[in-house]
């Protein structure tokens, strides 16, 4: 079966008394006719990228090949280290872990695009941490990164997960809800919890831009995804506390796909408008052709 909405996923899961990871997991087996095990297997290699992607972010201050990035996650985990920190520790260490992903991935490293490269630090930020804090098994990460990948095709097939055709809000936006959602389902959440956290992280990205400086993905890329991943954390609380969401999920989707149809071709990717287009923006972009 193809699930076209994130409701027939609440209802299926419901119905039977499963998880959405549940559900996905079922018909990824079907459609890719792969066994479960070997499906938990490749989903294991994926989470493995990803820890080793944060260990190689945090304990590295390189620079990227542009020299616009890098080093702020090794940053921010000394200022853990020694106690200089406001909003608590797990915010905290999901934002080091998103940063760490991001700056890998803008210094040419290994990530998993989840679901794109320009948002890759979100989900295993927020995953991972959970992991750490909550003492949760590899098991349930893994469940928890099938559920984020549901939520993640349903986004792709009735609106986008590229910068290039719908801004930033369908990048990190969608990577924010998938997060989202998938650390409800963690941590216990009904399906119906998952769906409120995934429309309530989307609806905070609605219009957001893809507006990278010097078409990298580095400015604002990395540290967008650090606040996405906050966004993520903050949109699973309110929703495991019982918060709904007013607009459903999938017309949360659905607006987001009409919010991009209508952004200007200067907002999706093409570094001609927003901050890649103010003077810094402009003169950092020059100054990286001149070293070409």
């Amino acid at each position: 079966m193809v699930y076209d909405s994130i409701n027939e996923l609440v209802v299926g899961a419901s119905g039977r008394g499963l998880c959405i990871s549940d559900l996905i997991i079922e018909q990824q087996a079907l459609e890719l006719d792969c066994a479960v095990p070997d499906l938990n297997e490749k989903m294991a290699e994926n989470l493995k990228v990803m820890k080793e992607a944060i260990d190689n972010g945090v304990n590295s201050e390189n620079r990227s090949i542009s020299g616009l990035s890098g080093g702020d996650a090794s940053k921010l985990a000394k200022s853990l280290e020694k106690g200089v920190i406001f909003g608590g520790e797990s915010l905290t260490k999901i934002l080091i872990k998103a940063l760490a992903v991001s700056e890998v991935n803008a210094c040419m490293g290994r990530i998993v695009s989840a679901p794109t490269a320009g948002s890759c630090g979100i989900i295993p930020a927020v995953l991972l941490t959970a992991m750490e804090e909550k003492n949760l098994s590899e098991e349930a990460i893994i469940k928890g990164l099938f559920t984020a990948a549901g939520i993640g095709m349903i986004i792709a097939r009735r609106a986008s997960i590229s910068g290039a055709e719908a801004g930033c809000q369908a990048e990190c936006g969608s990577a924010s809800a998938m997060a989202a959602g998938a650390l409800v389902e963690v941590l216990g959440g009904t399906p119906y919890m998952v769906a409120n956290a995934s429309a309530i992280a989307l609806k905070n990205t609605l219009g957001l831009a893809c507006d990278p400086v010097a078409g990298l993905v580095e400015i604002p890329c990395i540290k967008r995804n650090a606040l996405s991943a906050a966004n993520a954390l903050a949109s699973a609380v309110m929703a495991l506390a019982g918060i709904e969401s007013v607009i459903p999920v999938d017309e949360v989707i659905d607006a987001m796909k009409s919010v991009g149809d209508q952004m200007p071709v200067s907002l999706k990717e093409t570094a001609k408008g927003g901050l890649a287009a103010t003077p810094t923006g402009q003169r950092l972009a020059e100054e990286i052709l001149k070293k070409r």
